[in-house]
């Protein structure tokens, strides 16, 4: 009867370990050649996506176990403008602060165990971008844009993220 009980026990604790597993965030992009603003090389383009794809699961990752985040991002419109002038083995941007600020169009579902919770589209910018404090590094290429996730990550799923932990 014990050995019973321990099994029931163990195969709860697994079931429990893969619930929690299937929390997490999943990006794509929809034409990501069509985008407003994105690198002309494609090589850099790529990273990008890849990076901005990883900074969204970043913040996925603070969302209670059991919800699925699913991103599909339709348009990107990255801050400054490349200037194909002054092209060289790096994006070159030029940041005006005028018509050039960061946006990003999606649409999202949020999912809780497999049903959905909550889904809309959403139109993310930020026109006072070179104004504003920005925490990401002036190294970081995409800190304008990572701050304009952060700010709608924040706003949009403040209900759904874990509680902090309370010293």
């Amino acid at each position: 009867m014990k050995t019973k009980t321990t099994r029931t026990f163990i195969a709860g604790l697994a079931l429990l370990a893969s619930t929690a597993a299937w929390a997490g965030t999943e990006v794509h992009f929809t034409k990501p050649e069509q985008f407003s603003d994105v690198s002309f090389d494609r090589t850099e383009r790529e990273k990008v996506l890849k990076d901005l794809a990883a900074h969204f699961a970043q913040r996925g990752e603070a969302l209670k176990p059991g919800l699925t985040l699913k991103i599909d991002v339709t348009d990107l419109d990255m801050a400054g403008r490349e200037n194909p002038a002054m092209r060289s083995a790096q994006d070159f941007r030029v940041m005006t602060g005028q018509a050039d600020w960061p946006r990003i169009r999606l649409h999202y579902v949020l999912e809780q165990d497999g049903k959905v919770i909550g889904s809309a589209d959403a139109a993310l910018s930020d026109m006072s971008y070179l104004t504003r404090i920005n925490r990401y590094s002036s190294g970081d290429k995409l800190r304008y844009e990572k701050q304009m996730i952060d700010d709608w990550f924040a706003s949009t799923f403040a209900t759904q993220v874990k509680s902090p932990v309370r010293k």
